[in-house]
């Protein structure tokens, strides 16, 4: 509820062509970025692994598990055609952030975070994914199977600033 108050919020104060939904076939950029029609769009409220990051696989072994989230998002997001974004803001990036679903109304910010391919960044999102994070984390799922550094904190140590998470 309080990410639907907030998109709404968010939409009301942004001019009408900024606010109109982008629908289109979804090409993945990374984990948590996604293109339609040129425009790239980051899904609010999520932080998936960088693309170089590797987590622990649950069993003494490590996987990039970035890139495997880009891949599973990919699958995800082709079985169910359109995508359809809606504006949230834009990020210091220019990149439109969003909520996307898939053409048969499944929310993609919330499945990225229960499938265990990315988390509730829940300095955007207020909390909006934390049933789904803590469903990930019972189910072992994805980055929970195993020992992972959180991705804002990741990219922090990797560009040797303080994290913004």
């Amino acid at each position: 509820m309080t990410s639907a108050l907030s998109l709404g919020a968010a939409l009301a104060i942004v001019p009408s062509v900024a606010a109109e939904p982008i629908t289109g076939r979804a090409s993945v950029i990374d984990g948590d970025t996604i293109d339609i029609r040129g425009e790239r769009i980051r899904l609010h409220g999520v932080d998936a692994p960088e693309s170089w990051q590797t987590c622990g696989d649950g069993a003494g072994g490590t996987y990039r598990c970035g890139h495997q989230a880009a891949l599973e998002l990919d699958k995800f997001l082709a079985e169910s055609r359109p995508t359809r974004c809606e504006f949230a803001e834009r990020d210091r990036y220019r990149r439109i952030v969003s909520v996307c679903f898939r053409a048969d109304g499944r929310d993609v910010n919330r499945w990225l975070v229960e499938s265990g391919n990315a988390v509730d960044w829940e300095r955007y999102s207020r909390g909006a994914y934390a049933d789904a994070k803590e469903l990930a984390k019972s189910r072992g799922a994805g980055i929970w199977r195993g020992r992972f550094q959180m991705p804002c904190q990741a990219r922090a140590e990797r560009a040797r600033r303080k994290p913004s998470c």
